[in-house]
């Protein structure tokens, strides 16, 4: 009934697999993915036609994590898996962005690829095994696919490149200071296609030594793909690419003139609109029947990047007229608005990024409901891509898989240089509002995010810059390296480069390749012009700002202080009745974990002090000899007993009242009243010994020595 096939690989210190012909055998192609005990399936399944008229390549990628992988329940009302996950929603874009270059050329079929975490040992973290598994499942299907791809995670430790780190080696970074990478690498058999990291300032040669050291672990997985292949792939699909060639020839001699004097025009605007203008005369020119070509608009965008990349590499000319590592003019503002703890423009050429940070209390922490379990967040960066950024209308909804996938770049590039919980006990959350775009609206994030924070107030470890880097690479060979790239030098080039950090090192590298042969030679050059861009770009901001600021008036204040775990239940009490209390009666906000690290917040100073010295009672064991500020509590024949310490009660003997002989203590006191006592010791069974007469009930201090007063 199955035909299955199945290749096994020691891989690092676990066991890979792939398998098919078992599992969901009507689709064009099935692989079940094992690592250790993390399994992932993915299904490949391709249209046979384009659709009509469709000038684009419609590549869907699904990843999809199941809580039963990891024998958990969904947690919220319905029970049930929902919209994507933020990590689903990376990882999806992550296996798309190295497979979605390597199919063939003019391929405009229908392909969805869907990868389901079926299982999860919380040791080997899915996604690397998600697009192992689709690239296996698009290889055996028939589709035109110039695979297949593998991809490896790399850590760093002790200066020693680890392959495929456990999750929890790379859960919270920040707080490991052992390992100082999570880097993601793929590529074909010659070429890496894709890398994306999070580094704690690592330098150029470190982090190309990541990606070489990846590139050479992912050779044995690409040759399993093939051994698989070999024994269960399908037929390929009856695809041949379209030859416009004659096309094209006739849009080149009717508008490349037109074209190269559209892309010389150096405004974006004034650009985009001649670039059009150009489209329509070249179109007008043609006939009939090449008008009504199919593949008019894909010999139209070949004309644009031919343009383009020519002068690029030829004249090293770019279309703004800059020279090739040459960053556009930068202003940098900060303090814009008056109610916000912290806010910055940064501004890049036409791109621009409002930044926008604001600090909260642990209560403002966000919750991560995850497979491998539940964890905090206390750094939360989004980004805000509106059509008004680029001149358009379009339709404003919740953030796509792009906002979601720049807000988490610019957040792993700033995660490095924020301070330890234990220095600054606040939830710091960042928006970036990116209101102009034309070019790498994610470094400006990561630009203005630095300066937004610093000016907030947060004690950064150092500001962090990004940049965007871009390739045009010949057939010959010959190639030039962009900095600062426009929105058109990365739609027409073969390269996507960011790189951010500090003047240190590099804290985040992400970099998505459009041809397959990109060599060390190239990437080290890139690294290195990059960390010139990168460096000019932190010295324009340390004109606007280079550390941290006053504290905000409207921004709370937090102060943390340790009570012993065993007192944690005192402070909380009865159903929270205590901490309710103090919270009530000092007006600060108190928040109390299991570690007994209490964080008190307010704008207010006299009300976190308040909360301290309500909490300290409660904690804190009276010191024998002290003076204390109490209240009568009850009057008996023998003396008074005072609330002088928290809820604790003190004795106070007749005797050690006044210097004089009284009949009785209702004499001189009263229940309620407030007196100041000291604090003699404890007696045999416990009990507290106070005094009044020794100390001044005005001014509270003490005016005799105890074996002076005592009896």
């Amino acid at each position: 009934m199955f035909n299955i096939s199945k290749k096994s690989m020691q891989w690092g210190e676990e066991t890979l697999t792939l398998e098919t012909g078992k599992v969901a055998r009507q689709a064009d192609g099935t692989v079940i993915a094992t690592l250790g005990e993390t399994s992932v399936m993915a299904n490949v399944t391709f249209a046979k036609e384009p659709k009509p008229g469709q000038d684009f390549f419609p590549l869907t990628v699904h990843y999809q994590e199941k809580y039963y992988a990891a024998g958990k329940v969904p947690g919220g009302f319905f029970k049930r898996e929902a919209r994507p996950t933020e990590k689903e929603t990376l990882t999806a874009r992550l296996i798309d962005r190295p497979i979605r270059p390597l199919f063939v050329p003019g391929f405009k079929n229908e392909v969805l690829v869907m990868c389901t975490v079926l299982s999860h040992d919380l040791v080997n973290d899915p996604d690397i095994v998600a697009m192992i598994a689709a690239s296996a499942a698009l290889t055996i299907s028939g589709a035109p696919f110039r695979g297949p791809i593998a991809g490896c995670r790399v850590g760093f430790e002790d200066g020693e490149y680890i392959l495929n780190p456990t999750v929890d080696d790379m859960h919270d970074l920040r707080n490991n200071p052992d390992q100082r990478l999570d880097l993601v690498v793929a590529g074909t058999k010659n070429a890496v296609m894709m890398v994306e990291s999070e580094a704690y300032e690592l330098s150029e040669a470190e982090m190309l030594g990541a990606v070489n050291f990846a590139h050479e672990q992912i050779q044995p997985v690409i040759d399993l793909i093939i051994s698989l292949a070999e024994e269960a792939a399908k037929e390929p699909f009856n695809f041949t690419p379209p030859d416009y060639s004659d096309l094209y020839e006739a849009v080149k001699a009717a508008g490349e003139a037109k074209m190269r004097d559209a892309y010389a025009i150096l405004d974006k605007q004034e650009r985009q609109s001649a670039v059009s203008a150009a489209k329509e005369e070249i179109i007008a020119g043609l006939s009939e029947e090449q008008q009504e070509d199919p593949n008019l608009g894909s010999a139209l965008k070949k004309l644009e990047s031919t343009v383009l990349r020519s002068d690029v590499v030829k004249n090293g000319r770019r279309i703004d007229g800059r020279a090739l590592d040459e960053v556009r003019p930068i202003v940098c503002e900060t303090g814009l608005l008056p109610r916000t703890h912290g806010s910055a423009l940064f501004t890049r050429g036409e791109t621009q990024g409002l930044v926008v940070t604001t600090l909260g209390t642990g209560d403002d922490e966000q919750m991560i409901d995850a497979l491998q379990g539940t964890y905090r967040s206390n750094f939360l960066l989004h980004y805000n891509f509106p059509p008004y950024s680029v001149g358009e209308v379009g339709r404003v909804g919740s953030p796509g898989r792009r906002e979601i996938g720049h807000g988490k770049l610019a957040w792993r590039a700033l995660q490095a240089v924020l301070p330890a919980p234990t220095d600054f006990p606040y939830t710091i959350r960042v928006v970036s509002e990116i209101t102009e775009s034309n070019g790498s609206s994610s470094m400006a994030s990561v630009c203005g995010g630095s300066l937004s924070m610093m000016d907030a107030g947060v004690p950064l470890k150092a500001p962090v810059a990004g940049v965007a880097m871009g390739l045009v690479l010949e057939e010959d060979g010959s190639y030039g390296i962009l900095t600062d790239i426009l929105g058109d030098e990365d739609h027409l080039g073969d390269m996507d480069f960011k790189v951010a950090g500090t003047e240190n090192g590099i804290t985040s590298l992400q970099m998505d390749i459009k041809v397959a042969g990109i060599t060390p030679e190239i990437m080290e050059k890139a690294l290195a012009q990059a960390k010139a861009g990168r460096m000019h770009i932190l010295g324009e901001m340390a004109k606007a700002l280079t550390e941290a600021s006053e504290f905000s008036v409207h921004a709370p204040r937090i102060e943390t202080m340790q009570v012993p775990t065993d007192k944690i239940r005192e402070v909380i009490g009865s159903g929270g009745k205590v901490i309710r209390e103090i919270v009530e009666v000092s007006g600060a906000k108190v928040d109390i974990n299991d570690d007994g690290i209490i964080k008190i917040a307010s704008p207010n100073g006299e009300a976190i002090e308040k909360a301290r010295e309500m909490i300290h009672s409660i904690v804190a064991e009276p010191e024998e000899g002290k003076v204390y500020k109490g209240k009568v509590v009850k009057i008996v024949d023998f003396g008074a007993f005072v609330n002088f310490f928290g809820k604790r009660d003190g004795l106070v003997h007749v005797s050690q009242i006044e210097n004089r002989r009284l009949n009785h203590p209702s004499d001189v006191l009263k229940e309620g009243q407030e007196v100041w006592v000291k604090l003699l010791g404890f007696d045999d069974r416990g009990k507290v010994r106070l005094a009044m007469k020794m100390v001044d009930q005005e001014t509270g201090k003490e005016i005799a020595k105890e074996d002076a007063a005592a009896d």
